[in-house]
């Protein structure tokens, strides 16, 4: 046994240090943003204080305030809803409240403008009707707002906070609410009184990941004409070109990012409930009747009307309309380059997920441990600010490099990675690792040790472990991590629109592009793709759900 141990210790080392490396290299793009809002080409950080600056930081704090206070409520309503009531329609709602999840914001946003705007169907129809000739004979609100940005953002992403919230209150015991019954609390007294502190933690996951998407977004928050951080990075970058100052501002949106993260982990900190019962009995539903039950069916529907079916029945009418076009065009090119795109990234991510979560699984070194968190947290960095930061290293190497062909062989090798797949990889990667690393972790945590511990002492090295037993055991964790990631890198705009080659699009850039030139109609199939793959995952994630008590 002695003549093993260094041979088994080997491999594992191995592994640590495989794992540090990677999670630097995952790092890096967060470290050179840094760096350049430090050391500046041209330092406008004056500047940008004295004048835009604050109206960034000023609008972009009102558009999550906002988001994240709609998305509470109906997130939040409607998991309370569907967990504690029986009303017409429950069964299919419970699941059906997931699927606005699947429509990218900056999708839904072009499709309201196109509804809602002066020369949209909405208004013209009332025109029409009631003999209105110009604006001037009546009032509509403008849709091209920040308040309409937030209504329509937030029945996108208020699943987060549904899903979460849902799940907590399906495992809140039936006890609790039944003492504060006997105490004289009324239906509503009891929800806010205990259901709702004790479901604050999760709620406030599901809200943050909602601000921390809007903050991401630039599709939407463009075309509504509302100038958060994330458009100001861009306009202080391909405007002013000013690539020092688009750092510093993306610094700000990181500030907010880690911000964030620290708010909902204080949540959890100090908010923790522990049920000391031996049995837990879920909340068993109540019937409702008559005008409640109806007014219970349509706040669950409601949600999924707008967040989904308006915007779903509208691209696909305009894709009847105009799938000839796009098919003559370069809609087939487009899909093939999201869909080999998407699935490299996916693959890529796969690997380096199972890669790092079997690394923490075999370290105990706390380095290691917190080098691989810490190269998880790209999910949580707006996918403009990683654009930035992977550009310039790499436009950086390909400049060294080409310097150092010219000087030692003659001849210049150009750009290698800056401008090509790789660099969208490369972002993908760091932008979903947490996805892959998550889910992989997950289905590591459910194979019992004990195999593991057989499998050494029967001679196999570590390596030879993790490839006989744990990969068939995590097959299907592994297939939904690829799965996830896929779908996320077809929808991600922000990144692909930095990094992306010259003269190549996907589908995402492809209906930013038309949708930017009010050309929604010809977008619709490549918008409609989208959404459709967007929808599996959806589905997949319902079933995971557990039945409600009936």
């Amino acid at each position: 046994m002695t003549a093993q141990t260094p041979a088994h210790r080997d491999p594992e080392r191995l592994w640590s240090i495989g794992a540090i490396f990677v999670s630097l290299l995952v790092a890096a793009p967060v470290i050179a943003v840094g760096v350049m809002a430090i050391t500046p080409v041209e330092n406008i950080w004056p500047h940008l204080i004295n004048t835009v600056l604050p109206g960034y930081v000023k609008t972009t704090i009102l558009l999550m305030t906002g988001v994240g206070f709609v998305t509470f409520v109906v997130g939040t309503g409607t998991a309370w809803l569907v967990t504690t009531c029986r009303f017409p329609g429950r069964s299919v709602l419970q699941w059906a409240l997931l699927i606005p999840l699947a429509m990218p914001t900056y999708i839904i946003a072009y499709t309201y403008v196109d509804v809602f705007e002066y020369s949209g169907p909405v208004q013209t129809a009332l025109r029409a009707a009631l003999g209105w000739t110009s604006v001037r004979d009546y009032w509509f609100p403008e849709i091209r707002t920040r308040p309409g940005a937030i209504f329509v953002m937030s029945f996108v992403l208020y699943p987060y906070v549904y899903l979460t919230a849902r799940a907590t209150f399906s495992r809140q015991s039936a006890g609790y609410l039944e003492v504060s019954r006997t105490l004289g609390r009324g239906p509503w007294s009891a929800f806010y009184s205990v259901a709702l502190p004790m479901a604050r933690p999760a709620i406030v996951v599901g809200v943050t990941l909602a601000m921390m998407e809007t903050l991401n977004d630039i599709g939407a928050v463009e075309f509504f004409g509302v100038n958060t951080l994330t458009v100001g990075m861009y306009v202080t970058w391909l405007g002013r070109s000013n690539l020092g100052g688009a750092a510093q501002i993306a610094c700000i949106m990181l500030a907010f990012v880690f911000l964030l993260i620290w708010l909902e982990r204080a949540a959890r900190r100090r908010q923790k409930y522990h049920d000391s019962s031996s049995k837990q009995r879920p909340p068993k539903p109540v019937s409702l009747s008559g005008s409640r039950a109806w007014l219970a069916t349509s706040a669950c529907a409601l949600p999924i009307i707008f967040g989904f079916v308006i915007p779903a029945l509208i691209l696909i009418q305009a894709s009847l309309l105009f799938y000839e076009d796009a098919l003559e065009g370069k809609y087939l090119q487009f899909a093939t380059n999201s869909l080999l795109l998407s699935s490299t990234a996916a693959l890529t991510a796969v690997l380096v997920g199972c890669f790092l979560a079997y690394a923490h699984r075999l370290s105990r070194n706390r380095v290691v441990q917190f080098a691989i968190r810490f190269s998880s947290m790209g999910y949580a960095v707006p996918g403009a600010v990683l654009g930035i930061g992977i550009l310039v290293p790499l436009a950086s190497l390909d400049n060294f490099v080409d310097g150092l062909a010219r000087g030692l062989l003659g001849f210049s090798t150009g750009l290698l990675l800056t401008g090509t797949m790789f660099s969208l990889v490369f972002a993908y990667l760091v932008r979903f690792l947490a996805i892959s690393y998550g889910t992989v972790e997950a289905g590591l945590t459910r194979v019992t040790p004990s195999l593991e511990m057989a499998a050494r002492t029967l001679g196999r090295s570590a390596t030879g472990t993790f490839i006989e037993i744990h990969l068939p055991l995590i097959r299907p964790a592994i297939g939904t991590a690829g799965l996830l990631v896929f779908v996320d890198s077809m929808k991600e705009l922000p990144a692909t629109l930095i990094l992306r080659p010259f003269n190549f699009d996907t589908l995402a850039t492809h209906v930013y592009t038309l949708a930017s030139l009010e050309l929604l109609e010809e977008s619709a199939l490549s918008a409609l793709t989208i959404v459709a793959v967007g929808v599996i995952p959806v589905i997949l994630l319902s079933k995971t759900l557990q039945p409600e008590h009936s």
